[in-house]
C-alpha cells in the first residue's frame, strides 16, 4: 500500500510539473498573446526616430517608425498594442522574464543573440554612423582620428561592439540612454556618439551644433533591424514575418520613418 502511495506521489508530481513546464513554454506564444486580446513589446523610447516620446494633447506618448511596426504586428494577430518602456539593457530580458511577447527596439540580430533569442525576418537594414560637433567635423577624416578621444555608445548595442572593434584606441563610454549620450557630446564631456543613420540625422535636423562625420563604422554582423522574441515560438515568429511582409512589399517601414521624423521628440 505504501508502495502504491509513493507511486502515485511521484506521478502526480511529474504531471504537474509537466504541466508547469508547457504553460511557461506557452505564456507568449501566439495562442495565449491571441486569448488574452493584447501584445506586449518591450521598448527603449530614446531612439528617435525607431522609438521616442513626443507630446500628443499635452502628454508624453511612445511613437516612432518602431512603434508603427508593433501596430502592424499587433493588427495582423487582431489583438490590441500594449507598449513597455524600458532601458534598453533591459529589453530583451523581459522576453526571458515572461514580462513581453516581442521586443521592437532597433535590435540587430547577432550570433550572440540567437543563442538566446528567436528573430523575425529583418524589417529595416542599418547604418551605423558617428555623431560630432559640427566645429569637430574637420578633425575626423578616418577612424584613427578618434584615437585617444571619447566615443560614446548605447550600452549592449551593435554600435557598442563595433567601437570596440573598430576603434580599440579610442575611449569607450557606454551610457544606457542614446539622450545621455547625446547631451555629453554637446557639453564636450564626449567627443563622438556612435549610432544608427537614421537616428544621427534626427538629432542633425535638431540640434545645429551637431553633424555626421564623413567616416563610418563598417557592419561586419547585425546591419539589420529584426524583432526577437522568446526561443521556441515559431507560429508566433511566421505570424510577425507575415506582417513584416507585407510592410516591406508596400515599403511601409520608409513611411514610417518618415512619418516619424516629422514629430518632436520630448527628453
Amino acid at each position: 500500500m505504501n508502495i502504491k502511495k509513493i507511486v502515485l506521489s511521484m506521478l502526480t508530481s511529474i504531471s504537474a510539473l509537466a504541466l508547469v513546464a508547457c504553460s511557461s513554454s506557452s505564456t507568449n506564444s501566439l495562442e495565449s498573446i491571441q486569448e488574452k486580446g493584447k501584445l506586449v513589446v518591450a521598448t527603449s523610447p530614446d531612439y528617435a526616430p525607431f522609438e521616442f516620446q513626443t507630446l500628443v494633447d499635452g502628454k508624453n506618448k511612445v511613437v516612432g517608425s518602431d512603434i508603427d511596426l508593433a501596430q502592424a504586428i499587433a493588427d495582423e494577430l487582431g489583438v490590441k498594442l500594449e507598449i513597455s518602456t524600458m532601458s534598453f539593457d533591459n529589453v530583451l530580458s523581459s522576453l526571458q522574464t515572461g514580462k513581453a511577447d516581442l521586443a521592437i527596439s532597433g535590435l540587430a540580430v547577432t550570433e550572440e543573440r540567437q543563442k538566446n533569442f528567436d528573430f523575425s525576418d529583418s524589417y529595416y537594414e542599418t547604418k551605423i554612423k558617428l555623431l560630432v560637433r559640427k566645429s569637430d567635423v574637420a578633425k575626423y577624416t578616418s577612424l584613427s582620428s578618434f584615437d585617444g578621444v571619447k566615443v560614446a555608445a548605447q550600452k549592449g548595442s551593435i554600435p557598442e561592439t563595433l567601437v570596440k572593434e573598430q576603434m580599440s584606441q579610442a575611449n569607450l563610454v557606454s551610457l544606457t540612454n542614446v539622450g545621455e549620450a547625446i547631451n555629453e557630446l554637446k557639453n564636450g564631456q564626449v567627443d563622438a556618439v556612435t549610432i544608427d543613420e537614421p537616428v544621427a540625422l534626427s538629432y542633425v535636423a535638431s540640434n545645429d551644433d551637431l553633424a555626421v562625420a564623413t567616416v563610418e563604422l563598417e557592419s561586419t554582423e547585425g546591419d539589420a533591424n529584426a524583432v526577437a522574441m522568446k526561443k521556441g515560438n515559431t507560429e508566433l515568429q511566421e505570424a510577425v514575418n507575415a506582417a513584416i511582409k507585407k510592410i516591406r512589399d508596400a515599403n511601409q517601414y520608409e513611411e514610417y520613418l518618415a512619418n516619424a521624423a516629422k514629430l518632436k521628440v520630448v527628453e
